[in-house]
């Protein structure tokens, strides 16, 4: 009944018609509960939009000099810590189940995750992109990228980059990936970058250790899983010019900041901005976030309960206020 009368506005208006996806829109979330304490009830009419046609394009095509694609910045995966006491470890950390809706979330709306070298090779005009490209970052190797993140990106089939900072690596230390962990998910597809050896503030270390710094992780890392790291991040997107240009010359053929944009190109690729994700962050915050930072296609709307494919409503335009 809801499309049929949507169809009758649509064409009273002389509109014209397109098969689209009904999406509804969502009650924010809060963190740290689980999912199934939020399952929405069906929202009214007025609640109910569409994608436009072109959202759900399935190639991004090669020939742009420059294209925006959110690369989301994660450190840890973990219950979030309590502010008062770790603020930093709290805006630092997504709880698995905020982590898990995003996934979902993502999966949904039809976004795709491609690695960085997906990104760099589209812009070197070698291969074009799926639609609505997203690359998932994780800064530092935490081992709760190896127990719960990836997990769940395995349940998702997505593409993912993990940043190691190879002496911690290298260090018996509980919250990190060791050696052989961070081998096991390079094996199965994760892409590793380097973080330095140490997590050093590169825009505060004599160039000489620079130079180690960035050196002797590529090579660490590049034993470690027996295959090329072309990818750098800054450790808490300390850098200057002297830096970047050591990247470059250190063999890295990109490299990503902690600065906040989306829009990346080949002459900027030792600069390439992230998208940050915040501890305690509600998902329609998420959504909206990844919106702004998308290249030409509208603002999703966020989907908690998936539709089955084979229930489209057939409209344009927004429906009538209720």
């Amino acid at each position: 009944m809801i499309a049929a009368i949507a169809i009758a506005q649509a064409l009273s208006q002389g509109s014209s018609i397109t098969a689209v996806y009904a999406r509804p829109s969502l009650p924010t979330l809060s963190y740290g509960v689980p999912d199934a304490a939020h399952a929405p009830k069906a929202p009214p009419a007025s609640s109910w939009v569409v994608y436009p046609p072109d959202s759900g394009s399935n190639v991004v095509p090669v020939g742009k000099a420059s294209v925006q694609v959110p690369i989301l910045m994660y450190h840890y995966i973990r219950p979030l810590p309590d502010p008062s006491l770790d603020r930093l470890g709290h805006n630092l950390s997504v709880s698995p189940g905020d982590f898990t809706a995003q996934m979902d979330w993502l999966r949904d709306n039809g976004f795709n995750p491609v690695t960085i070298s997906d990104l760099r090779a589209y812009l070197d005009g070698k291969r074009a992109l799926p639609g609505r490209p997203v690359v998932l970052t994780f800064d530092d190797g935490y081992l709760d990228f190896y127990t719960t993140a990836w997990p769940i990106l395995k349940q998702h089939h997505f593409k993912s980059v993990a940043y190691i900072v190879s002496g911690f690596a290298q260090d018996p230390r509980t919250n990190y990936m060791n050696a052989e962990q961070v081998r096991e998910v390079a094996r199965a597809g994760v892409e590793i970058g380097s973080h330095t050896v140490t997590h050093a503030d590169l825009a505060r270390t004599p160039p000489s250790e620079v130079v180690w710094q960035l050196t002797e992780s590529k090579r660490v890392l590049e034993g470690m899983i027996g295959g090329p790291v072309d990818d750098f991040c800054y450790p808490a997107g300390r850098f200057d010019p002297s830096v970047v240009q050591a990247v470059r010359d250190a063999g890295y053929q990109s490299a990503t900041t902690t600065h906040d944009g989306a829009t990346h190109d080949l002459n900027g690729r030792f600069t390439w901005d992230r998208v940050r994700v915040e501890g305690g962050e509600p998902l329609d915050l998420f959504a909206k976030s990844l919106a702004s930072h998308e290249d030409g296609v509208a603002a999703p709307t966020i989907d908690p309960i998936r539709l089955p494919r084979t229930w489209p409503l057939v409209y344009v335009g927004p429906l009538a206020p209720s």
